[in-house]
């Protein structure tokens, strides 16, 4: 198989047409999970766990087994006994560290090759991968098939690697220019990138962390909290199918863009359904947690309990906005024995409680975990 050679963006080849149901239902229920952010004081406050389920479900994508609730309790000091886990988890925190930093530097400046590196070099930092040049574009030929798999054999050959700097600047530029739809072409610049391939490893990640980037850079959403992973890891098989089509049929650009825009319209009416259900929970704990406790720091403990939901009471021990240990070991005790948090390791020794906010988890997760 020979290296792909990326078609030059902006593609001349797209209908439109069939596309224009999809294009409308996509960007209303955009808006209207835009809607729910934009009504919330602190979105990326309420939200957070939402950042690192994210984190969980694209890194599953690329073969990682280690769930949200690992995560946070590896956190609060409960570690996985399986190595390969704790390599998961090390893989998602970096992912998460990647699309916080991200969000930063948006703030100041637009998106850029630069940042692109940089945000590579987060996700490889000290994981599998960390030996694969991070935060360097690729020098070398890549492709992609079954361990072992030689190139001749290989399932996709991404460009050669006298092509990439060239197909990216392209890519680069396309980010910045207005076209007809901004989720057409944020559809084509998933793709484009995934086939460009432009990093030794960790391409998938990048390649979705940069659609809430894209959303929030031109102001398509307030906030850049949209994350597409869950989608597209329920539907893995047509997600790969699609994107390994392009170029070898006439209309495979178009049958990728219809499974993209698809996919914003039903993860964006799912993500609203879950803002919305995480922040009516957390407009009923604070009734709840006043009335039960009277105390003015019953409400930023349940801030923090939002951006942290398994914990030891030494990871909010000294915060600015909380109590004496004493004042704060009461409160907890409080919500304890209302149901509210549970236990999710006794204390033994030097080994603190790990309490678990079991109602925000299973509202992030759409299942009973705890």
């Amino acid at each position: 198989m020979k290296p792909l050679i990326p078609q030059k963006l902006p593609l001349k080849d797209v209908q439109w047409e069939p596309l224009i149901p999809l294009i409308g239902s996509a960007n209303r229920s955009l808006a209207y999970y835009d809607g729910i952010l934009q009504g919330v004081a602190n979105p990326e406050l309420l939200l957070s766990p939402l950042t690192t389920q994210e984190a969980v479900l694209s890194s599953k994508i690329e073969g990682t087994i280690a769930t949200l609730g690992d995560v946070l309790k590896f956190e609060a000091g409960e570690s996985p006994k399986e190595e390969s886990r704790q390599q998961d988890i090390y893989e998602i925190i970096n992912y998460r560290k990647a699309l916080n930093k991200a969000v930063e530097e948006l703030k100041t400046r637009p998106f850029n090759l630069n940042l692109l590196k940089r945000l590579h070099s987060t996700l490889l930092d000290s994981v599998r991968g960390r030996n694969k040049s991070p935060g360097e574009f690729r020098k070398v030929q890549n492709w992609i098939g079954s361990p072992g798999t030689p190139i001749e054999k290989a399932e996709f050959v991404p460009p050669s690697p006298n092509h990439v700097l060239e197909s990216l600047d392209n890519w680069e530029k396309y980010f910045h220019t207005d076209r007809p739809d901004a989720l057409v072409q944020l559809g084509v610049l998933h793709a484009q990138f995934e086939i460009i391939h432009p990093f030794l490893d960790g391409n998938g990640r990048l390649g979705r962390m940069v659609i809430p980037l894209f959303l929030y850079e031109k102001k398509i959403l307030s906030r850049p909290i949209f994350y597409l992973s869950e989608y597209l890891d329920k539907h893995r098989d047509e997600y790969i199918d699609r994107l390994r089509m392009i170029g070898q049929r006439d209309d495979s650009w178009n049958r990728w863009i219809e499974f993209f825009l698809t996919a914003v319209h039903e993860q964006a009416k799912l993500n609203a359904q879950r803002a919305r259900t995480i922040i009516d929970l957390y407009e009923d704990l604070k009734h709840r947690v006043l009335q039960l406790t009277h105390s003015q720091f019953a409400v930023p403990l349940l801030d923090l309990l939002f951006k942290r939901p398994i914990f030891q009471i030494s990871h909010f021990d000294g915060k600015k906005s909380m109590p004496s240990k004493p004042m704060l070991i009461t409160l907890v005790n409080q919500l304890r024995a209302a149901e509210i948090l549970k236990v999710l390791r006794k204390g033994s020794g030097r080994r603190g409680q790990v309490f678990v906010l079991s109602e925000l988890i299973n509202a992030c997760e759409g299942k009973k975990v705890y």
